[in-house]
């Protein structure tokens, strides 16, 4: 590509973090009418660089230099990259979830009439005209609230499409949005770019960087390593070779388990909807759970796969439904109950409510089994460092110590934290709602590893993921849900993604 179409150049990026070196040296341009992706395990720096870019990071605190149309850049605030024509759509929802859509998608530019009052009319019409250019119906008087993450999601590109930009940055865009919105995005994108606005793309979701990007940058611990182009075809084994710094053998790993006889059931389960009074997102779901078995629950986004496992939790409630272990009944009507049961449950977002961030991954670990690590008043800190510290190494989580803040950890890392603080109890079926949103390749093919030896071991996993391969590469049996029932069961090896996708969306 020819340098007078180079529309952002940054300049030998280095940033450091309390001695630690987050980028090393670190250039990338991005020319006209292209989308590149930017790839790398959690940690490699994408995001690093983005909040640079972004302005989240004054120039004050980084070395190197940024031009955008060959002008050199130095921005103090969000808002100076902002006025710059850069739009930044995070991974983390920034919406103000008590105002209407309308006013999220204009938050800041709202139009005012002759008289100096917000003219209503116009900024509705001009909510609508940017909704219907990502073609999707949303009302856009209601609550962001009152939506669910993927509309949410819609919304947060909306807003960044209103401003015409002339540089669009996406992190992680897709990580809630169900195949079809997703596709939906990248159709456009794409003509965003033949339009002459060039994007950033940061996912860890491979298929879609292959299918969007006209380049690929990899970085891997906080260094550029290699840039690949769409004329010169993408080669997916060495993409993920430069990403983890080794070559992955098997993205699915092959190890024997038994599956051995029932062990949970779960009997016409109706659980209510969140955002809608009166009805139900679950209306009658029954099915059974083997011990051993990795059990894929498939549905669409909305679909209640999250609230089905959150009612068998405790931790939402039910209207309806019995629980059975060991054909015994189950009273679960709280989380405490469900781990006394022997369940585990690892959430849609860690984040919000599967670690507490402002703690140790230590203290994070044990959370579960404070009373069996007490002496008298207190806590037994060596029985604590003993218990922590095994699971610690036996999940090979990478942290400087297990006394650090778990919030410092790459997403991988804060998922195992997680998984250890279920194994520390009795667990005998843990429910993973999207175990590997948010985490790299790399990381994934260990997640995999450890959901497989789990059930190895003997333990029932329940599993929801939006990702058809995933599902797919672990799971022995599928529960496909659809309009709030069990609309078809599949074992492993009698279906593919695409009958998958088609029984999800009943059709």
């Amino acid at each position: 590509m020819d340098a007078k179409n180079i529309v952002l150049s940054m300049n030998h990026i280095t940033k450091r973090f309390l001695g630690t070196v987050a980028l090393k040296d670190v250039s990338v341009e991005l020319y006209e009418g292209e989308i590149l992706s930017i790839v790398g395990e959690n940690g490699a720096g994408k995001s690093t660089l983005m909040k640079i870019l972004s302005g989240i990071y004054p120039g004050s605190e980084y070395e190197g230099s940024i031009y955008v149309d060959g002008k050199k850049a130095v921005f103090s605030c969000p808002a100076d990259s902002e006025n710059a024509g850069i739009a930044m759509i995070y991974q983390e929802l920034n919406l103000e979830l008590d105002l209407t859509v309308t006013e999220n998608i204009l938050l800041g530019r709202l139009p005012v009439n002759k008289f100096g009052s917000i003219d209503w009319r116009k900024a509705r019409g001009m909510a609508q005209e940017v909704l219907q250019q990502l073609h999707v119906q949303i009302d856009i008087d209601v609550t962001a609230r009152s939506l669910s993450p993927s509309m949410q999601q819609l919304v947060c590109i909306a807003r960044a499409l209103i401003r015409n930009p002339r540089i669009l940055i996406l992190d992680e865009p897709t990580s809630v949005l169900t195949e079809r919105e997703t596709e939906e995005l990248l159709t456009i994108l794409d003509g965003l770019r033949m339009k002459g606005i060039p994007c950033i793309y940061i996912s860890h979701k491979l298929d879609e960087v292959f299918r969007i990007s006209n380049r690929i940058v990899v970085l891997r611990d906080g260094a550029y390593i290699r840039s690949f182009r769409r004329e010169d075809g993408f080669d997916a084994e060495k993409i993920i070779e430069d990403m983890i710094g080794r070559r992955l053998v098997a993205m699915y790993p092959t190890i024997h388990k038994e599956i051995g006889p029932e062990i949970m059931r779960v009997e016409h389960f109706r659980v209510p909807h969140s955002f809608a009074p009166g009805k139900s997102i679950i209306e009658d779901v029954s099915f059974s759970l083997r011990k051993g078995e990795v059990l894929g629950l498939v549905g669409l986004v909305g679909s209640g796969r999250s609230e089905l496992l959150n009612a068998m939790f405790g931790a939402v409630p039910k209207t309806a439904g019995t629980l059975y272990l060991d054909g015994q009944i189950a009273a679960i009507n709280n989380p405490r109950d469900a781990k006394r049961s022997g369940l585990g449950l690892i959430t849609e977002d860690r984040k919000k409510n599967g670690l507490v961030s402002a703690m140790s991954v230590k203290h994070n670990m044990t959370l579960t089994i404070l009373q069996q690590i007490k002496r008298g008043l207190f806590l037994d800190f060596k029985k604590e460092d003993e218990l922590s510290g095994r699971y610690f190494d036996a999940l090979s989580i990478k942290a400087p110590g297990m006394d650090v803040q778990v919030a410092s950890l790459s997403g991988g890392n804060q998922q195992k934290v997680i998984l250890a603080k279920w194994l520390c109890t009795n667990l005998r079926v843990i429910l993973m709602d999207e175990p590997t949103r948010g985490i790299d390749v790399g990381t994934k093919a260990e997640i995999y590893k450890l959901i497989l030896e789990l059930a190895a071991q003997g333990i029932s996993i329940i599993m929801v993921s939006s990702e058809m391969p995933e599902l797919l590469g672990v799971c022995d049996r599928f529960v496909v849900l659809s309009k709030g029932r069990v609309y078809k069961e599949f074992l492993r090896g009698e279906v593919g993604e695409v009958e998958l996708i088609r029984a999800a969306s009943n059709t």
